[in-house]
């Protein structure tokens, strides 16, 4: 059983956190520390030191606070630079995926651990849509369209590269994520391969008849 601990005394001087990061970092924490599956609420309520009631206000459900950090990453890559318009658009996907990567790096552990112990479980795919967001913010980062059929069909293939990806990345150990940079680098060129390939069918969808 998940060991509940009391949230560290703040100390003079640091940025005390909003309820919602705290129970992120909670949860991060112990999914590496003591696994996913019989984590509780009331455990990362507890590590937290937030109330129970106040968590089940901001979160229905353990696969909610995996979304709310989703969305913490995808802040944290839209902060970072614009990629240069002189990149070609696979660079500057290149660039953004693995700012995304980065961001997730500190948090590994953690996450291969989720992502072990959620086999199986449906709630799981809750998460879908979110990646699929995730990805369109990407492709909005990277300076390419995330809307329309080509948009539609990006999301879905950015997110098919990505989902591809982590498995290497979880057991990436390197300090400058050596590994991931090459599998991304290797399912880039191709999608850009795919992508030249469908071009003309995607082109001629968009045509009208004369």
């Amino acid at each position: 059983m998940p060991t509940q601990r009391r949230a560290r005394a703040a100390t003079p001087g640091r940025k005390v956190k909003v309820p919602k990061d705290r129970l992120i970092d909670a949860a991060l924490t112990l999914a590496a520390e003591e696994g996913w599956r019989r984590l509780t609420l009331a455990a990362i309520a507890a590590t937290a030191g937030v109330p129970l009631a106040e968590t089940a206000t901001l979160f229905r459900s353990k696969y909610g606070i995996i979304a709310a950090y989703r969305r913490r990453v995808d802040q944290a890559v839209l902060a970072g630079p614009a990629p240069s318009i002189n990149d070609s658009p696979r660079d500057r996907l290149f660039d953004v995926l693995m700012r995304r990567f980065e961001a997730l790096k500190s948090d590994r552990v953690a996450l291969r651990t989720i992502a072990r112990d959620s086999l199986g479980d449906p709630a799981m795919l809750r998460l879908l849509p979110g990646v699929m967001s995730a990805m369109g913010w990407m492709l909005e980062a990277a300076g390419l369209p995330s809307t329309g059929y080509r948009g539609h069909f990006a999301r879905r293939a950015v997110a098919a590269v990505y989902l591809s990806v982590l498995p290497g990345f979880f057991r990436d150990d390197s300090s400058d994520l050596g590994i991931t940079m090459a599998a991304l680098d290797r399912r880039l060129k191709q999608l850009d391969s795919l992508a030249g390939t469908l071009a003309p069918i995607l082109a001629g969808r968009g045509r009208k008849k004369d």
